[in-house]
């Protein structure tokens, strides 16, 4: 090894001379490996006292080191770029799977991720897009807490300079998220009619579990329904109530609707999460025979099928929307574009008892 005369084992630490344009130098201390810029000098000057206390060979060699850090590329200096996830509450194992894709398609394209949750309520969801704001984040991918609701806040990111990407559900306005990725919920909705009016042999009276009125989707899909289900004279719709998505209101309501109706013979749902409930209310009635149809293709609805309680669902593609959700932020936030037009839709899948067997995770194997 070369050394300084200069050195001795208590002196560790070298200058050395960089250029930092055609007039001046900077000199550097190095100390362990750190490089801490000191004070700029003339050129004539600081070679003079560099060339003077350095031999040749240790300030090549401190300058190989330099220069390699020099001209590493400036991504090292820049910290990730944020993408923000915010979605209605993880106890639907639904938005908790939505959620999960996103959050690993963002890191595995070399994201930080931020999940953040507004539980359907549109007051905090704005305080939510407020600390995306603030955090500075390149994108945010939503499922948003009302189709009219959320416009400001979509509209408010925009205006800071962030994308918002929303998946699962609509708003009510175009031209203010950058896309709107969701199921073909009318279409799904009429493939679990199809079979909801099979298995209940085109006959006999039945109830109707909506979702949350403030959501597009609720209505699609009761849309659908109705679409098919109108068609066969001889089903009979007995009673049609909200249940708001929820689980506990389900339960609730339908204890309620079969005291008023006591020999409904189906129940076709808005979502798994209502049917669930419903379908516990039933067999806890004694009428575990009724015929009880969801919407999502979550598992425990899955599993429901398997242990031949709940007869079918319908299946929506989540895993892929957040994926495709978060490719597309990845796009827009490199490129400033996607070339995909804003709406968006994937159809849905039947699950029944042919094929719950090829169940994963909010879809099928291959």
């Amino acid at each position: 090894m070369c050394r300084s005369p200069q050195l001795n084992s208590t002196f560790t630490r070298c200058r050395l001379a960089v250029f930092c344009s055609v007039k001046t130098l900077t000199e550097v201390d190095i100390s362990f490996g750190s490089i801490l810029p000191i004070v700029k000098f003339p050129m004539s000057k600081l070679i003079f006292r560099t060339i003077k206390s350095l031999n040749h060979c240790f300030l090549v060699s401190c300058f190989v080191v330099v220069s390699a850090m020099l001209i590493a590329p400036t991504a090292f200096a820049q910290e990730k770029k944020l993408i923000a996830i915010i979605v209605p509450s993880p106890e639907n194992p639904f938005f908790k799977t939505e959620a999960d894709a996103a959050e690993a398609k963002a890191k595995a394209l070399g994201y930080d991720a931020l999940v953040l949750v507004h539980n359907d309520d549109a007051v905090k969801q704005d305080q939510l897009f407020d600390t995306a704001i603030a955090r500075k984040a390149g994108a945010i991918i939503c499922d948003n807490a009302g189709a009219d609701a959320s416009i400001a806040a979509v509209k408010k990111a925009k205006s800071a300079g962030i994308p918002t990407f929303l998946v699962d559900r609509e708003i009510n306005a175009t031209g203010v998220a950058v896309a709107q990725l969701v199921s073909n919920n009318y279409q799904g909705a009429t493939l679990g009619a199809q079979e909801f009016v099979k298995l209940m042999g085109e006959k006999g009276s039945y109830v109707e579990l909506i979702g949350k009125e403030t959501d597009t989707n609720a209505g699609v899909r009761s849309r659908g329904y109705n679409d098919v289900l109108s068609q066969y004279p001889d089903l009979k719709k007995v009673a049609a109530q909200s249940a708001n998505w929820s689980q506990t209101e389900a339960f609730q309501k339908v204890q309620t609707i079969i005291q008023q109706f006591p020999d409904v013979k189906g129940l076709i749902s808005g979502n798994d999460t209502m049917a669930l409930g419903a379908y516990a209310a039933l067999k806890a009635a004694g009428k575990g025979n009724v015929i009880v149809v969801g919407f999502d293709g979550s598992p425990d609805v899955a599993q429901s099928i398997k242990d031949g309680e709940i007869k079918a669902t319908v299946l929506q593609p989540i895993v892929k929307l957040s994926e495709m959700a978060v490719e597309q932020a990845d796009q827009y936030i490199k490129d400033g574009k996607t070339d995909k037009p804003e709406k968006q839709s994937i159809d849905c899948i039947l699950i029944n008892s042919d094929n719950v067997g090829k169940y994963t995770m909010f879809g099928l194997k291959d």
